[in-house]
């Protein structure tokens, strides 16, 4: 994260770069490609400065956990990035 985005969010979106799926369960059964779910977790990367009455409560460098659907999956100079609403995000870790 050193690396500054080219891309900044608007109002009370956030971007969020998803944590890496799992790879092995817990009894170290290894997960095909094709079983893997999508990661629940990731970390902010940057946010918007938040609506009129309400500024946006995440930093970048938190890491945050957020729904299963949510967001906007983009791609950003070949590293792939979440855009969502700073409501999408049920809690920060």
């Amino acid at each position: 994260m050193a690396k500054k985005l080219s891309i900044t969010p608007l109002h009370d979106r956030v971007i969020v770069k998803p944590a890496a799926a799992e790879e092995k369960t817990a009894g170290g059964i290894i997960i095909p490609d094709t079983a893997k779910e999508k990661p629940q977790r990731g970390t902010i990367v940057a946010a918007g400065p938040g609506k009129k009455d309400e500024p946006v409560t995440v930093k970048a460098g938190d890491t945050v956990l957020y729904g299963k659907y949510a967001g906007t999956e983009i791609t950003i100079e070949g590293v792939d990035y979440l855009i969502m609403r700073e409501s999408d995000i049920l809690a920060i870790v």
